[in-house]
């Protein structure tokens, strides 16, 4: 038998390789510009908020023909170490009581910062109620999924009263439990939906947090690699293999 002979790869014209060039350097350097630009408009703000603040002796752009960029991050988090320092003894306990105090007296700044400090208190103090992991559920109806959070599972007066509806028998023939859930938007994720839903409706998922995060925020273009929890299991023979 005669073997067909190979043919050769066409070239690319001059115009096409250009092109292809052209757009390698954009994938790039596309990320390495939005990240420097970022970084910089952040830390232009931090330090255009903090820097008037400090006396003009702490202040070393008095002292330079330029603006050292950063000093009032530096700053910042010097001054939030040493404000949790405080917050550990007894007198900055007792300060912090007493403007609580002012604060719940303030009719609409009240409901304000007692929401943002439950929601700092969620998501930096205390870790475990954060969110765990990434699942799908069947949103808005049938047949369409959509990605969610899940945070933890219900508790208090919401899990009683879901326990206490009908069709939510699990399948060991005790009330199921019920998972908190965010259904985030996009591209901005930090906008969305709570819903408890019970614990057979989610449908876990392997990729983590900031994989998922990624994925919301491209609008599915960034799919993460798939990958197993227990990659062992991607091996095991099955079940009633001889």
């Amino acid at each position: 038998m005669t073997e067909k002979p190979i043919e050769p790869t066409p070239r690319l014209s001059a115009m096409a390789q250009l092109r292809n060039n052209f757009l390698t350097g954009v994938v790039v350097a596309g990320p390495i510009a939005i990240t420097a630009y970022l970084a910089h408009s952040f830390l232009d703000w931090v330090d255009g908020n903090v820097k008037p603040l400090l006396p003009s002796a702490w202040n070393p752009d008095n002292y330079l023909p330029f603006a050292v960029p950063g000093f009032g991050l530096v700053v910042a988090v010097i001054l939030l170490t040493m404000l949790g320092a405080l917050t550990a003894n007894f007198v900055g306990r007792t300060l912090i009581t007493y403007g609580e105090v002012l604060v719940e007296r303030t009719p609409f700044v009240r409901s304000v910062y007692k929401t943002l400090k439950q929601v700092f208190e969620t998501f930096v103090a205390n870790k475990e109620n954060a969110f765990t992991e990434v699942g799908l559920i069947e949103w808005p109806r049938k047949g369409v999924w959509s990605m969610v959070f899940v945070s933890s599972t219900a508790r208090g007066e919401v899990a009683e009263r879901l326990k206490s509806v009908a069709g939510t028998i699990g399948p060991n023939g005790e009330p199921e439990d019920f998972l908190t859930v965010f259904i985030p938007t996009t591209p901005n994720p930090t906008g969305g939906y709570i819903m408890f839903l019970p614990r057979s409706e989610v449908q876990i998922l392997d990729m983590s947090i900031e994989e998922a995060a990624r994925l919301i925020i491209s609008a599915g273009v960034v799919v993460p690699e798939h990958k197993l929890r227990h990659p062992q299991l991607a091996h095991a023979e099955p079940a009633g293999a001889a």
